[in-house]
């Protein structure tokens, strides 16, 4: 029975001539895409509740038009969401936002591509009405391009980064929201993801369709991208939840990681066919459980399918050198059973990969993980205890195994969705898409998509080419840095710009009286390398566990055994490597001041910075500690010039002494940047401890920075931010006024101010002997 617009004329005439009209026109649309419960409750009396509101005929109008697509979408509740959250910004703000906001929500729609992820783009629109309300028009109207590039989670962080830094100042709320500002176009970058779900979701489709020739139905779900709190994807019911972005990784693209996670929970549902015996057990056990059966079901799939090893074994990058702890010790034992070439002494690691290699011609079995778990649970290391929560080995594409466990125990039999329930899909693709796609824009009303062609093309911003500046031509692309401003207690990203410029050379004769100059430092520094050196293996003997057995001990136990008395089960030797196992870099200030002569000499602080580096390095490359020589200064945040004297893969050699020779000190001294910079190079070095030492003779300051408190805390932030990566700063000042703030950059013992400047060379390789001890 066809539902027909002149059944509800009561309606029509209290909207109005020109939006009966709008109605009219639309009312097929309406009809397709409403049920006749919503096309009455939703559509006719959602019409009628905003022309209620008194804002006009434009709301009403906008909400004609744009909710057919809104349900057609996503469904009709979002429409019934939708009213409710006009309703609720209609003490808030005018009526020509409200309007934009409706004109604009297939918009919202189309890119977020599920109803929940629309509803938290619904609370986030009334959440800035109240933070930012001049900026809530200009962010709607470039809504389209914020939303190509942004997930909901990017988008939320980079409103809210407006909306807490520009609280009272509302023309730079205009100018943020619009994208005009530096500070919105940064946040902006800083956002944007590498690929997302909506852009590749009926490609995955297909792809696993074309595996497995059934159909699995997949939505997309927000989480925070920093703390990844709900990003991990996973699977429940029949539907498979993956996050709504996904940066490339491991030399995988973004849409490789989604074949992979959709792969990999397509796996879980194909092979997973009974419940396990009991619900999922706490600790260890329930880990090793979910661990087992990730692995038996890839299994599985690349028996049948070889070719997904390559979308899942580079993705399991963790090594024996990552430590112990009980989280890398599972990522170590998943890697171990997808990959054969992988070559890990630990012995738990050795156990879990000859436990499931005896299995292999039994993978069907749906009780192997349960079994295997509860096995090898008795032998895993409990180093300093198991916390569920929190120790989960960090694999991309896993899901988080709710579904194992689930499977067979819901206490309602889920809804099943069939293919010709499906709701259509209105897709918008590119020319060259619509060209080469098997689907066709005029499907049948079964096609769970409908493609049209795009209207408008973004283009990814290009960097531009950097200018050689001052004779001085950079030797990388440029590094752009975020940085702490204290007094809003906000990151300003993308703020800085770093260039690594190639240092001059100078003449080698500057550093060759050295030896004479410093004879007796140089003999001290002699017994330190030797005090140093790493002292080659140590044998542990009486151990519960080790390399090889302890005859001694073997013999005095099997005495104690013959005499009835209870042996004493420390019978192993361990070997132990004594290696000093540290990575140093030098970071050495180059500002104008280092030019100064010190009082009562003719020898500047740069030359006695260049001598003390020169004793310094020569002492490490006896030592073998890999280390690296670096230089900074500044110009302004948008020129941190950064000079690599040498670096850890270089030997010490004429070269590298010739670079020391030609430093030359110039302009200011923005050390956030530099540490920055410097702490990303360190990170990357093997070594399990990490030394950045910096050799600096005044406070953080720069050309463009009046306030003298601001580099301080930045300075202070980034020494923070390094030492989340494993990375111990440490800072030794020529300032006799260090004191007043070096602490507060550094924390307490974590510096020293050499008040004396001349005794540098002296003090230096001392320190670094106390700090690496």
């Amino acid at each position: 029975m066809s539902i027909r617009l002149e059944d509800y004329q009561e309606i029509l005439d209290d909207l109005g001539p020109h939006a009966a009209e709008v109605m009219e026109s639309a009312w097929q649309e309406a009809t397709r895409a409403f049920s006749s419960h919503g096309l009455k409750a939703y559509y006719l009396e959602g019409a009628r509740a905003l022309q209620s509101l008194g804002r006009g005929t434009e709301l009403v109008v906008a909400f004609i038009q744009e909710a057919p697509g809104l349900a057609q979408e996503l469904g009709e509740d979002s429409v019934q969401e939708l009213l409710s959250a006009t309703t609720k910004l209609f003490s808030k703000t005018s009526g020509a936002v409200i309007t934009l906001m409706v004109s604009t929500v297939n918009v919202a729609a189309r890119r977020l591509g599920d109803q929940s992820l629309f509803s938290g783009y619904l609370r986030l629109l009334d959440h800035l009405v109240g933070q930012a309300p001049r900026g809530v028009r200009p962010m709607l109207e470039h809504l389209d391009e914020l939303l190509t590039h942004l997930t909901l989670g990017g988008l939320r962080r980079w409103a809210m980064w407006g909306a807490q830094a520009h609280k009272t100042d509302l023309e730079a709320q205009v100018a943020y929201f619009s994208l005009e500002s530096p500070e919105s176009k940064s946040v902006f970058q800083k956002e944007r993801r590498g690929t997302l779900f909506i852009d590749v979701q009926r490609r995955i489709n297909m792809y696993l369709r074309a595996l497995w020739a059934r159909d699995f139905f997949m939505r997309p779900t927000s989480g925070d991208f920093e703390s990844r709190e709900g990003y991990r994807p996973y699977i429940e019911g029949y539907t498979i939840f993956l996050p709504d972005a996904y940066d490339d990784e491991a030399g995988l693209t973004g849409l490789d990681l989604y074949r992979a996670a959709a792969a990999h929970a397509a796996a879980h549902m194909v092979y997973t066919r009974e419940m396990l015996p009991e619900a999922k057990p706490k600790g260890v056990p329930g880990a090793l459980v979910g661990l087992i059966e990730d692995a038996r079901v890839e299994a599985l799939a690349m028996a049948a399918f070889p070719g997904l090893r390559q979308i899942w074994q580079p993705l399991h990058t963790v090594t024996p050198e990552a430590g112990d702890a009980p989280a890398v010790l599972l990522a170590r034992a998943a890697r171990a059973l997808i990959e054969p070439e992988y070559q890990d002494s630990n012995a738990f690691v050795a156990r879990v990969r000859a436990a499931f290699a005896e299995r292999m011609d039994n993978l069907e079995q749906p009780q192997l993980a349960w079994e295997l778990g509860q096995e090898l649970a008795k032998h895993f290391p409990l180093l300093g205890g198991f916390n569920a929560s929190k120790d989960q080995p960090d694999i991309t594409y896993r899901d988080d195994n709710r579904y194992i466990w689930a499977f067979g125990r819901e206490e309602e039999e889920p809804e099943h969705v069939r293919l010709g329930d499906a709701r259509q899909v209105r897709k918008y693709v590119s020319l060259m898409e619509m060209l080469n796609a098997v689907d066709v824009p005029g499907a049948g009303d079964d096609a769970q998509e409908i493609w049209v062609l795009a209207t408008e093309f973004f283009r990814d911003e290009e960097e531009t080419s950097i200018n050689e500046q001052e004779g001085k031509a950079p030797i990388s692309l440029p590094f752009h840095y975020h940085e702490w401003d204290y007094q809003m207690q906000l990151e300003r990203p993308h703020w800085c710009t770093l260039l690594e410029r190639r240092p001059s050379s100078g003449d080698l004769s500057v550093l060759e009286g050295l030896a004479e100059k410093h004879r007796p430092l140089i003999a001290r520094i002699k017994y330190l390398i030797e005090a140093m050196q790493p002292q080659g293996v140590q044998r542990m003997r009486k151990q519960p566990d080790g390399d090889e057995l302890d005859v001694n001990a073997l013999v005095h136990a099997m005495v104690d055994q013959r005499m009835g008395q209870q042996p004493d089960p420390r019978v192993f030797i361990r070997n132990i490597r004594k290696v000093r196992d540290l990575s140093v870099l030098l970071l050495i200030d180059l500002s104008e001041s280092t030019n100064e002569l010190v009082r009562g000499t003719e020898t500047s602080v740069l030359d006695l910075a260049r001598e003390s580096t020169a004793l310094l390095a020569g002492a490490l490359s006896k030592i073998g500690d890999p280390f690296a020589i670096h230089g900074f200064d500044s110009d302004g945040r948008h020129d941190v010039e950064y000079f690599r004297f040498k670096d850890f893969d270089a030997p010490y050699d004429d070269k590298v002494k010739a670079r020391l020779a030609g430093m030359s000190g110039q302009m200011s001294t923005r050390m956030g940047t530099a540490i920055r910079h410097a702490g990303e190079i360190l990170k990357r070095q093997p070594s399990h401890k990490k030394l950045l030492l910096i050799l600096t003779d005044g406070e953080p300051a720069d050309t463009d920075v009046r306030d003298p408190q601001y580099l301080r805390y930045d300075a202070k932030r980034a020494v923070e931010e390094v030492a989340k990566h494993g990375v111990f700063s440490f800072c030794i000042s020529l300032d006799p006024n260090a004191d007043e703030y070096v602490e507060r950059i550094f924390g307490a013992r974590n510096y020293a101010v050499i008040d004396n400047v001349e005794r540098l060379p002296d003090r230096l390789p001392m320190l670094y002997a106390g700090l690496t001890r």
